[in-house]
């Protein structure tokens, strides 16, 4: 077993349909291609890359359980819709003390107005949007960078 710490990149409903969903809004990278560049920002830190996607809200909260028992070293969500609806993910959050980056694709306060409201906000170490794929490696640049 490595000694390596982990990032949790946790990606919540739709988002495995990134690179053919609403391409003018998401652009055309996949999810797949999202956790290569993850994997290779957080190598380029010393740590490694635990990443989830989940449609289903439970899935994201046991995830969210494992990375705090165990000790992982921050944990990047796009919690897309459950960003706006997700009291259970909040609350798994709140309970995470390592470093959290909330981050969206698009610029969620260019968008509807109901999705200018987030649950994640709150228990998040900050919050990055509208850098389209970038804004996971910049979420985990600045989770490496407060440890």
């Amino acid at each position: 077993m490595s000694d390596q710490r982990e990032i949790l990149v946790l990606n919540g409903p739709n988002l495995n349909r990134l690179g053919s969903r609403e391409t003018s809004i998401y652009g055309t990278t996949t999810l797949a291609d999202i956790e290569a560049m993850c994997r290779e920002e957080a190598a380029k830190h010393g740590l490694g890359c635990r990443f989830v996607q989940s449609n289903h809200e439970g899935a994201l909260v046991e995830a969210i359980h494992q990375a705090i028992d165990d000790d992982l070293a921050g944990v990047v969500i796009n919690a897309g819709a459950y960003t706006h609806t997700s009291v259970a993910l909040r609350d798994a959050l709140s309970m995470v003390t390592a470093p959290i980056a909330e981050v969206h694709i698009s610029n969620i306060y260019k968008r509807e107005e109901f999705r200018h409201h987030s649950f994640i906000s709150p228990v998040a170490t900050g919050v990055i949007a509208g850098f389209g794929p970038a804004t996971y490696c910049l979420a985990i640049a600045a989770i490496a960078s407060s440890r």
